[in-house]
């Protein structure tokens, strides 16, 4: 395993920048560790059920990013996936989801991803996304969106009839919610786009949302730590990010704390995909079942 302080630290700890810098690097080595593990023997166990997977080397990843990034300023905190809440600070607070696409991870499937998103005052201000298998890394700070250290900027996204969309609707809690009308709502999505994908990584969907290589992504049970950098990054690289939000608590917080989005590129315009997400939020805030 790589050692967690061989990368050269920014000094303004706290400015976007800095903070983008950080997140990288940081991504950069928990995905290094993960590269040599993936497709070895592993632990696999489950938290709420079968579709929600934990492995020993979503433990450890995030054993590397959590004191690393608390090694750069104590008055952080962190929020991660697997451990919680660590750190004391009230300014900058960090989204970590050291494996995003743990289930892939597990089988051997090459689509999963590192991802980090920092907030200052409830505002997303840096995060970054690396992919370790393809050795991509998306960014934003607020100053833009980058891959592989590159200005980034999403191409118009594709007519409907020739566009492909993300999601992992329905769920099998989306079926148990909403019963027949959870197939019928995907139905609509398989009818109206060209192609409809399920590559079970928010985060890395919503990089390649940001890089164009896909049109636009619906999410219906998503953590911040699953969107926080992904959110960032479609926006500043010049897409959008709507968050849905099932319940009332979440209506007037960030961004980043709904349990639902949609992202779609620039230009994008998806009847199909906005009646669905529309009567989604609108039933689930009804039902008062978030």
């Amino acid at each position: 395993m790589l050692d967690q302080n061989t990368a050269t630290l920014p000094v303004d700890t706290d400015s976007p920048a800095a903070l983008r810098s950080t997140a990288e690097e940081t991504a950069r080595i928990a995905g290094a560790y993960l590269r040599t593990v993936f497709r070895g023997a592993m632990s696999v166990s489950s938290k709420r059920d079968r579709h929600d997977l934990v492995t020993e080397h979503d433990l450890a990843a995030e054993e590397i990013i959590v004191p690393r990034l608390l090694a750069v300023s104590p008055t952080w905190r962190v929020i991660g996936e697997e451990g919680g809440v660590r750190g004391t600070g009230d300014k900058v607070t960090w989204y970590v989801d050291p494996i995003d696409g743990t289930s892939n991870f597990a089988q051997g499937i090459a689509f999963f991803c590192v991802s980090l998103g920092a907030e200052i005052d409830g505002e997303l201000v840096a995060g970054a996304i690396y992919d370790p298998i393809a050795d991509r890394m998306y960014s934003a700070d607020d100053a833009g969106a980058y891959l592989d250290g590159q200005p980034l900027l999403t191409r118009a996204a594709l007519a409907a009839d020739a566009a492909t969309i993300i999601t992992g609707y329905p769920t099998a809690a989306d079926v148990e919610r909403d019963g027949d009308r959870a197939l019928a709502g995907f139905g609509a999505l398989v009818e109206a786009f060209s192609s409809v994908r399920r590559t079970g990584s928010g985060a890395l969907t919503l990089a390649h949302v940001a890089a164009g290589w896909v049109d636009s992504a619906l999410g219906t049970s998503v953590s911040p730590w699953d969107v926080a950098a992904g959110a960032l990054i479609v926006r500043r690289a010049g897409g959008s990010y709507r968050p849905l939000h099932f319940s009332t608590v979440t209506a007037d917080g960030p961004d980043h704390l709904a349990p639902g989005f949609v992202a779609v590129g620039p230009g994008g315009h998806y009847p199909a995909l906005e009646t669905l997400a529309v009567d989604i939020e609108a039933r689930r805030i009804h039902a008062g079942k978030p």
